[in-house]
């Protein structure tokens, strides 16, 4: 099976105190004919128990989420914006999330190292030669690894996702359609050197992902559920 290129350039453009609780001490109204309370006996009045004042507990203050390596839309320069290294985005559901890594701020198409239209999450690695990283319509970009789930899951949607880490290697199969595609990649450069193995599905689609795989990377074939 042929190793197809799934370089695409995209048309890159806007989408787009304590509060102090006083308790008074309170006792019944004096004698008098319009009194509605009963009279004290002997004129003496009696005071209620004072409830004991205190301050309500102070909230404890929540954790501040971590700062995005980069927003979602922007042009961003490497070693200066935003540091080499792995990160990954929720990206977007109606797959209109791009990004692209350059050599070069020129903007010309010569400039574009690797590129990508992301259907769900993805994953990518800028490297130290980088000199632009460009993201369009995308959720913000975190660097990757910190928020791991508490075991690999057996089904997944579109998105590209780590194995061992998002999803468990394994047989998966999922209905297809007359788009789907997906790739097994040894890394998350983006290259087309990065694909170990990848196809264009029609119909039903079954794949066995290995333990030695970094990423699977999936769009329009469905839900893919483990079967072995």
């Amino acid at each position: 099976m042929s190793k197809t290129s799934l370089v695409r350039l995209a048309a890159a453009g806007t989408v787009t105190a304590f509060l102090t609780i006083g308790i008074a001490a309170c006792g019944p109204s004096d004698d008098s004919a319009g009194s509605s309370g009963p009279s004290a006996k002997g004129g003496d009045t009696a005071s209620a128990p004072a409830a004991p004042s205190s301050a309500p507990a102070q909230k404890k203050e929540d954790k501040p989420a971590d700062k995005p390596a980069a927003k979602g839309d922007g042009t961003f320069e490497v070693g200066k914006d935003i540091q080499p290294g792995t990160y990954r985005t929720s990206g977007n559901s109606d797959g209109m999330c791009y990004w692209e890594r350059d050599k070069d701020a020129k903007g010309d198409t010569d400039s574009i190292l690797a590129n990508d239209t992301v259907y769900g999450s993805s994953y990518v690695t800028i490297k130290p030669t980088d000199k632009i990283f460009t993201s369009t319509d995308c959720k913000d970009w975190f660097a990757a690894g910190k928020d791991k789930p508490a075991s690999p899951k057996t089904s997944m949607g579109d998105g590209m996702y780590k194995v061992g880490t998002d999803i468990a290697a394994g047989t998966y199969k999922a209905k297809g359609g007359e788009s789907c595609y997906w790739e097994r990649t040894k890394d998350a450069l983006h290259d087309v050197d990065s694909i170990l193995a990848n196809d264009n599905v029609t119909g039903q689609a079954v794949v066995t992902i290995t333990a030695k795989d970094a990423y699977f990377k999936t769009a329009d074939c469905g839900t893919w559920t483990k079967t072995g």
